[in-house]
């Protein structure tokens, strides 16, 4: 089994191995963050019930899910947030799997995909945004989906970008995806997480552990 897995993802053609670790990606994280936004779905009923309630996320004043699903920018539609997760992720899911059975999509669906991810994306940073600088308090389910969903974001741009998808200018096109050849988009997301990392270690490291 774990000889097919691997042989799976290291197929000589590059172009498939790529588009398998792309969607093999898009596949782990969208699990993950359909498995964070249940979590905080289950959490923001029962803060419904009981204001009070102790979340076993709650570890202490910083990594404090309570204190962070409490605050308004966690209904800013009028529901949870974590809905819209559970709305769209068996979506990310459901292309994943069909990326990695080598059906190609549409490229005005891969597009439409792209635009609503992208949203899904800056979501999901503006959240951390709030919690960072306004609450004050971290959510650990939500930092994994701030996580996925920058993983999911760059797989499915690298993607698209490859494939020409993006009805860019042909000059834009021909450069970014020299710089998706040459690998930058991997850098710019590890950057991006290295990033993320050390301002929360660098404000709240020592509140983490206490």
């Amino acid at each position: 089994m774990f000889k097919s897995v691997y042989e799976f993802f290291t197929h000589k053609d590059k172009t498939l191995r790529d588009n398998r670790w792309i969607f093999g990606s898009m596949l782990v994280g969208s699990i993950a963050s359909l498995i964070a936004s249940l979590v905080l779905s289950i959490e923001a009923i029962e803060l419904a019930r009981d204001p009070d309630a102790v979340l076993a996320c709650s570890i202490n004043v910083i990594l404090n899910c309570a204190t962070v699903n409490s605050h308004p920018s966690a209904f800013l539609l009028g529901f949870p947030n974590s809905f819209l997760g559970m709305i769209a992720e068996p979506v990310v899911i459901t292309v994943a799997i069909a990326g990695l059975a080598g059906i190609k999509f549409p490229r005005a669906f891969m597009f439409a995909a792209q635009v609503g991810y992208t949203i899904g994306f800056i979501f999901a940073l503006y959240l951390f945004a709030i919690s960072f600088f306004v609450i004050g308090a971290l959510c650990p389910w939500c930092l994994l989906v701030t996580l996925t969903t920058l993983l999911v974001w760059f797989a499915i741009t690298r993607y698209n970008i490859r494939e020409n998808n993006l009805y860019l200018p042909k000059k834009v096109q021909k450069t970014v995806k020299s710089w998706v050849t040459k690998d930058f988009d991997k850098l710019a997301m590890w950057c991006i997480v290295v990033f993320l990392i050390a301002a929360i270690l660098i404000r709240y490291g020592e509140g983490l552990f206490l």
